[in-house]
């Protein structure tokens, strides 16, 4: 039995490209879900890998559906491998039942996460240059510095934390941790 299985990062992206090349590869039954790759811990992914049966076949669209970490490939593949059933890439022409497609799977995967390293790479360094121009990151802070002299002169004059928190209409917390950052 083929058994194809087709995953989105997004839920702004459309899996019927996916759809359309599985089902002309003739698969039997399609597993579909809308998961970071980069997850193991795939549910359809591992109700796929569950039902396959040794002479079935697992298809993918295109390699970096399946996983895009080379470490996660190599062991699904493996799995499949000594569980006698087969794998396929569609886009790429990979084919694990034979010697060159295995080492095709092995190049295309190294290929893959090298991918991954470069982006993560551009990532961190778009991130850097931002923070060197001075943009902030995270959560902004609930208390802009007259408002936390304000709740220092309150507190200090003998308001609650409570009745601080309230006025300026943050949580309890937020004033508990101005105060510590104060106190220190």
């Amino acid at each position: 039995m083929k058994m194809g299985y087709a995953r989105l990062s997004t839920n702004d992206q459309d899996t019927q490209l996916q759809l359309d090349a599985l089902n002309a590869a003739g698969c039997e039954r399609i597993y579909q879900e809308k998961q970071s790759g980069v997850k193991q811990d795939r549910l359809e992914l591992q109700q796929c890998l569950k039902s396959l049966r040794a002479g079935d076949s697992l298809i993918v669209w295109k390699l970096d559906r399946l996983g895009r970490s080379l470490q996660h490939l190599i062991e699904v593949i493996a799995d499949l491998e000594n569980r006698q059933i087969g794998f396929q890439s569609l886009t790429e022409n990979i084919d694990t039942t034979s010697p060159t497609g295995k080492l095709i799977f092995h190049i295309f995967g190294s290929l893959a996460e090298f991918e991954r390293g470069l982006i993560q790479e551009r990532v961190k360094a778009g991130l850097a240059a931002a923070k060197k121009k001075g943009t902030r990151f995270g959560r902004p802070q609930a208390l802009n510095e007259p408002d936390k002299n304000m709740a220092l002169a309150m507190f200090n004059g003998g308001a609650t934390k409570i009745a601080i928190a309230r006025h300026f209409n943050v949580t309890r917390q937020t004033i508990y941790t101005l105060l510590k950052a104060y106190d220190s």
